[in-house]
């Protein structure tokens, strides 16, 4: 008798949790613990990751999971990362979309799941599509301090500049905004220094093509005396082809977004100034916003983060730069 109940309790430890036999359920799938997923736009620019960093750190404060995704710039993969998300049945889908408008549908499709979708950095601009809360940067604000850093840098001699944009982000269109509705007003308020932008060329937010843009650039406006760049990737391009074609002393730069080789390059005088973000607080913002939501508590489904500019004085009292 003591054999069989032996026996029996051997087999019933063998499929009960907790029992001392090995539990059916995958990591991570606590019923209990609901789920953020999470596709960032690329994984070569430390300014996403650090978004997803700080989203991990205030999802564990707040009992959340965060799984996170890269689209690799490419809106058919970031398409299927969320229905992913969908069949996996997570309780929330964040985002910085890689394409405003096209990613539209994916969303719709999310909504009609009954997910909730939150924006973070890059806003959904589709029509149809019910975004629970969007937290970014206030991107034109910002291009109005890039402009304004311009205008500074180049002083009463104004001159010839260029600007690389990335269209299919809106916050990069608002940044282009700010910083053309800034140097309007200066040129019709102003007698000397008068800024002409000269060519507007896409850099898709990265070095390479930041690189290949600028190239292009000084070779049809030799007399470039100014470059805005949209966002840090395309400034450090930008100085890497002005520095091999011996004009990186000729040329200011404009950058955005204070990433740490953004600020060292500032630092060292390679680009004059950015108006720094600030990806640790979209991260933990966007959480606080996921919580508030399940918790049906009040919040606001537009939070705009004020940029500030950094220049070289910045960097050099930049207690995190060597």
């Amino acid at each position: 008798m003591k054999r069989i109940l032996s026996v029996l309790c051997v087999g019933l430890l063998a499929v009960l949790p907790g029992c001392g036999g090995e539990s059916t359920e995958e990591p991570g799938g606590d019923p209990e613990i609901k789920v953020i997923g999470f596709s960032k736009m690329n994984s070569n620019n430390a300014f996403f990751e650090v978004i997803a960093e700080h989203m991990r750190l205030e999802a564990k404060d707040r009992g959340y999971e965060v799984r996170v995704v890269s689209a690799e710039a490419d809106v058919a993969k970031q398409k299927d990362q969320i229905q992913d998300f969908i069949v996996s049945r997570v309780d929330a889908i964040v985002l910085n979309p890689v394409d405003s408008e096209a990613i539209g549908p994916a969303l719709k499709a999310a909504n009609e799941a009954g997910i909730p979708v939150f924006t973070c950095d890059l806003e959904c601009t589709a029509s149809g599509v019910k975004i629970a809360a969007h937290v970014a940067t206030d991107n034109y604000q910002g291009g109005r301090l890039a402009g304004e850093a311009m205008i500074e840098a180049l002083g009463e001699s104004g001159g010839e500049v260029a600007i690389l944009t990335h269209d299919p982000a809106a916050s990069c269109i608002k940044r282009v905004e700010g910083f053309d509705d800034v140097i309007n007003a200066h040129n019709e308020g102003s007698e000397n220094g008068k800024i002409t932008v000269v060519k507007r060329l896409p850099c898709d937010g990265q070095r390479d093509p930041g690189y290949k843009a600028t190239q292009d650039i000084i070779t049809s406006n030799p007399d470039l005396a100014g470059l805005f760049a949209i966002n840090d990737p395309g400034a450090l391009g930008a100085y890497a082809a002005l520095e091999r074609a011996g004009k990186a002393d000729q040329v200011t730069i404009i950058g955005f977004d204070g990433q740490p080789d953004g600020k060292q390059a500032i630092k060292d005088g390679e680009i004059y100034a950015d108006p720094i973000q600030f990806p640790d607080r979209m991260g933990r913002q966007i959480v606080k916003a996921i919580d508030a939501y399940f918790a049906g508590d009040e919040f606001d489904e537009l939070q705009l983060i004020p940029a500030e500019l950094y220049r070289q004085a910045d960097g050099e009292a930049d207690p995190d730069l060597p």
